[in-house]
């Protein structure tokens, strides 16, 4: 069983979480652990001659789970033979073929794949009439009921803290019922829908109720993209609003996260609040700038009195007054800003986040999607490029997923036209796109793009990526599409890095030879997409290390439109003024296709263009608060050691 490393006779865990936390340093290895506890109880079961009854859950949270249960099953021979199963909930309406249907995803990622019972597999019926759905969801809890219960529940969490589909406001005592979908949720879920419109409004959820019933419950959560919901679900107080806080009054709950997971934690963001530690450069630089903004007060007007009042007092015993802390953090932070990206020619170099030398650099930016580059880092693109370094940038996806059916039948039909009127006669062509237009003229929720249709969908993704280049001063020599074999599965569902992935990217570093790599470190992308394309850089990165040509090459790490990196980590901030931010929206508005009513929106209302410019302004304003000069906007980077 899965148990806290914290040592629970100092207390210290005790004073800000209120249920059993256990983080690991990726989801990889957490869910494996998960994985050797379940397979425990499974044997355990097996040799009393007794059921083993899971509550599993659906979700991107559990499919490393799921993939080491397959893998325990074929390579160390576990069987599921004595499991029966019964799923948390399901979408309501939805036929069981359709893509998104949690039949179809429980039978992809476990059920095909071991020897449980097809007739042990119990997952919420969602074609039911709505007036046989009371009696089913009865059904359901007396099933499990019948049983002795949940021997160990799986749970994920919703970004409102949901679990199953008890949204805010389910009460402890709710049961297994059809429920509306906080629109929070269906924002969350859209992108598995391409768009909000097609997403349910319903859904059928196993209740609070048999939850807190289960013998054992393991949430799971990964990614930063969950920390805000997980704080408030393990240090918070007991309430509707957040439903998972109900597992604090469980008596064998476990909460199993990754360090991106944790890391809001106050143990993880605040640890001198619960232990002794030791104040390094970087803890020191966390701690000041953290209490700095705590306080909306610059860092050189902090007082000896906020140190000790807000837990860092051990920082003045350790370290020195304050006055001193204070002037060596700005002198840092001020030294993170410059315009020169790739490094100022002629200038002092000693305390410039880049090397003056070569003057001009060979720069290759990566970008995931075919448009991260203009909305991540579009201000610094231009500016390398503007200030004379030889700028490559590699798409390393077709991005065609994100294209809406509408817009690519529009597409088709140009095309198609097109060639009517000047007489041009491509019968392979004409054939290609008359296929897409039928396929999208009947077009079913279970229907998987077909090759044809993820083309033209590439195609106009690709278009869209040129044109920004173009706009940026790129020629067409420095315009890479990759492609990666990964991604082109057709569905939201990507495979993970593979051999070919790499040996891409390490085809493009060595032709190149950079002296700078700009990569996507936004590992709260949604999709996953940019953790296999940063995966696939990090591993060519290190397998090119021996190289003469990579002892120059540094590799600088930017954030997208989901989120910005904390300021204590920021080691270089480009700031732009005005005529910049323009500047930087009009090359993001090339990609048409991803402008009013984008099929990957996310939990955010906004345009990718406006989230761009509030990110980039609010770190021009952490800069601003914290003392330091004033910009309009500023694009952030960490450096990547390897």
């Amino acid at each position: 069983m899965i148990h806290s490393k914290t040592d629970k006779a100092t207390g210290f865990e005790k004073r800000f979480e209120n249920i059993n936390t256990v983080v690991f340093d990726d989801s990889t290895a957490a869910s494996k652990e998960v994985a050797k506890e379940i397979a425990a109880l499974i044997v355990e079961k097996q040799d009393k001659k007794q059921p083993c009854v899971l509550g599993l859950a659906t979700g991107s949270s559990p499919k490393g789970l799921y993939a080491e249960l397959v893998r325990l099953h074929k390579e160390e021979g576990l069987s599921f033979a004595n499991v029966i199963s019964f799923n948390l909930d399901e979408y309501y309406p939805m036929q069981p073929d359709s893509v998104n249907s949690y039949v179809r995803f429980m039978k992809e990622l476990l059920f095909d794949h071991v020897d449980i019972l097809p007739e042990n597999c119990h997952i919420p019926d969602g074609t039911l009439s709505k007036d046989a759905i009371s009696a089913y969801c009865n059904d359901y809890e007396a099933k499990i009921e019948a049983l002795g219960g949940l021997d160990l529940q799986i749970l994920g969490i919703g970004g409102n803290g949901h679990i199953g589909f008890n949204e805010s406001g389910a009460l402890q005592n709710s049961k297994t019922r059809l429920v509306a979908l906080d629109h929070m949720t269906r924002v969350a879920a859209s992108s598995d829908f391409l768009g909000l419109g097609n997403t349910p409004r319903t859904a059928i959820t196993l209740g609070v109720k048999k939850i807190m019933e289960a013998k054992r419950v393991i949430l799971l959560a990964w990614g930063e993209g969950k920390s805000d919901i997980i704080k408030a679900a393990v240090e918070g107080e007991i309430t509707n609003k957040v439903p998972a806080t109900y597992l604090q009054e469980h008596d064998n709950a476990t909460f199993v996260l990754d360090k991106e997971g944790s890391s809001k934690l106050t143990r993880i963001s605040k640890p001198w609040l619960v232990e002794q530690v030791e104040w390094t450069d970087t803890m020191i630089r966390k701690a000041v700038l953290g209490l700095a903004l705590d306080l909306k007060k610059p860092i050189l007007m902090l007082t000896d009195d906020d140190y000790i009042e807000n837990g860092m007092s051990d920082l003045l015993a350790s370290v020195g007054q304050s006055y001193d802390i204070n002037i060596k953090i700005f002198n840092k932070l001020q030294n993170t800003i410059t315009g020169w990206p790739g490094g100022k020619p002629n200038a002092d170099d000693s305390k410039r986040p880049e090397r003056a030398t070569p003057a001009k650099k060979r720069v290759l930016i990566f970008s995931p999607h075919p448009d991260d580059d203009i909305i991540s880092m579009g201000g610094t693109f231009k500016r390398l490029q503007d200030q004379g370094h030889e700028v490559h940038v590699a798409y390393q996806t077709s991005g065609n997923i994100a294209v809406a059916d509408d817009e690519a039948h529009r597409f088709a039909n140009f095309v198609t036209d097109y060639n009517k009127h000047f007489g041009i006669d491509s019968p392979e062509a004409n054939k290609i796109f008359k296929e897409a237009t039928t396929f999208l003229e009947n077009k079913k929720d279970s229907d998987i793009d077909t090759p044809e249709v993820r083309h033209i969908k590439g195609l106009i993704r690709k278009g869209e990526a040129r044109a920004t280049s173009y706009f940026v001063g790129l020629k067409d020599e420095q315009i890479h599409f990759m492609n990666l074999p990964f991604y082109e599965t057709g569905t939201i569902e990507k495979n993970p890095v593979g051999e070919a992935d790499i040996q891409l990217t390490m085809d493009l570093i060595e032709k190149v030879k950079p002296h700078q790599i700009y990569a996507a470190g936004d590992l709260a992308d949604p999709h996953g997409t940019h953790k296999v394309c940063l995966d696939a850089i990090f591993e060519a990165v290190k397998r090119l290390k021996p190289k003469p040509f990579m002892d120059d090459c540094w590799v600088w790490l930017y954030r997208g439109a989901w989120q910005e990196w904390g300021v204590e980590e920021i080691e270089m901030a480009v700031p732009m003024g005005p005529d910049q931010v323009l500047e930087k929206r009009y090359g993001i508005f090339k990609h048409q296709s991803q402008k009013d009513g984008v099929v990957f929106q996310g939990t955010d209302s906004r345009e990718f263009w406006q989230r761009a410019e509030d990110r980039n302004k609010e770190t021009a304003d952490f800069y601003d608060m914290l003392g330091l000069a004033r910009y309009a906007a500023m694009e952030a980077f960490v450096r990547w050691h390897y």
